[in-house]
C-alpha cells in the first residue's frame, strides 16, 4: 500500500470547487464547509483505504479519478464505483460502519479536497442544500451500481470498455488518457490480451489512438456511438438529479 500524504505540498493551491458537486453549492453553503476543506495531491496506485479501514476523511475530487474495487481471496479485485470531480469518495462508507466497503485506489493522479467526516457530518446536518445534495449523489451512485451490473450481464467487452473510456474522459477533461491494457483488463474483470483485441478494433475504427502507457480519444462522438446504452442512462441520470455536476 502506498502511504497517504497527510500534508499537502506548502506549494499546493488547489481550487476547492473544481469539484463538481462543490461548485454545485450556492456561497453561503459551500462558506460552511471551505475552513475544513484541505487541498492533497494524490498519486497514481495510491490507496486511500483498504477493505475494512477506518474512514477518517471524504475526498470530492478535481481531476483525479479513484475507483472502489472488491479486493477477491484469489488476490484479483473486480471495479465497484468510480469517483471523479463530479463526486466524493469516503462518505457513504462512514456513515454507519466508518469502515470502507473495498480498496480506494487512486487510478489518475491529481488533486482533491479532503475534509475529516466529522466535519462534513456537522457541516450538513446544519445545511439543508449539503443535506441534499449529498442525498441526490447517494443515489446517483447506487443506480450506477445497479446498472453496472446489469452492463456487466449483458454488454459486450467492446461496448463495456467504451463506455469506460468515456467515463474517464469526461472526468480528466483532456482527451489523451494515461489507460495501460493491465489497467483496463483489471478494470473490466477480462484477460489483458481480450483488451489488447478490443483497443486494436478501436483504434482500427479510428476512435483511439494508442501510445506508450495512454489512449487518446480521437472520435469522441463514435466512441459514444460504440458504447452500450449505460454511458447515455448514467448521464442522464446525473443531469436529472444532479445538473450541471457530470460534464
Amino acid at each position: 500500500m502506498m502511504p497517504l500524504q497527510d500534508t499537502p505540498p506548502q506549494s499546493l493551491d488547489a481550487d476547492h470547487r473544481a469539484n463538481r458537486l462543490l461548485a454545485a453549492l450556492k456561497p453561503e453553503d459551500f462558506a460552511g464547509l471551505e475552513p475544513h476543506l484541505e487541498p492533497v495531491e494524490l498519486t497514481r496506485g495510491q490507496v486511500l483505504y483498504d477493505t475494512g479501514e477506518a474512514v477518517s476523511h471524504a475526498y470530492f475530487p478535481h481531476d483525479t479519478v479513484v475507483s472502489l474495487v472488491n479486493v477477491l481471496e484469489d488476490g484479483g479485485s473486480v471495479e465497484v464505483a468510480v469517483f471523479g470531480r463530479e463526486g466524493v469518495l469516503g462518505l457513504l462508507s462512514a456513515l454507519v460502519t466508518h469502515e470502507a466497503f473495498g480498496r480506494y485506489v487512486v487510478q489518475m493522479p491529481g488533486t482533491a479536497s479532503r475534509i475529516p467526516v466529522e466535519r462534513l457530518n456537522e457541516v450538513r446536518h446544519a445545511c439543508p442544500a449539503l443535506q441534499r445534495l449529498i442525498m441526490h449523489y447517494g443515489e446517483v451512485l447506487l443506480a450506477q451500481t445497479f446498472q453496472r451490473v446489469t452492463c456487466n450481464a449483458v454488454h459486450n467487452v467492446e461496448a463495456r470498455c467504451c463506455r469506460w473510456i468515456l467515463r474517464i474522459h469526461d472526468r480528466v477533461g483532456r482527451d489523451t488518457l494515461p489507460l495501460t491494457h493491465e489497467f483496463l483488463a483489471e478494470m473490466l474483470g477480462v484477460q489483458r490480451s481480450t483488451v489488447s483485441v478490443v483497443t486494436r478494433s478501436l483504434q482500427t475504427a479510428g476512435l483511439i489512438r494508442q501510445s506508450r502507457g495512454g489512449i487518446t480519444v480521437t472520435d469522441r462522438e463514435g466512441l459514444e456511438g460504440a458504447a452500450c446504452e449505460c454511458y447515455s442512462r448514467i448521464r442522464r441520470l446525473y443531469e436529472r438529479l444532479l445538473p450541471g455536476t457530470y460534464t
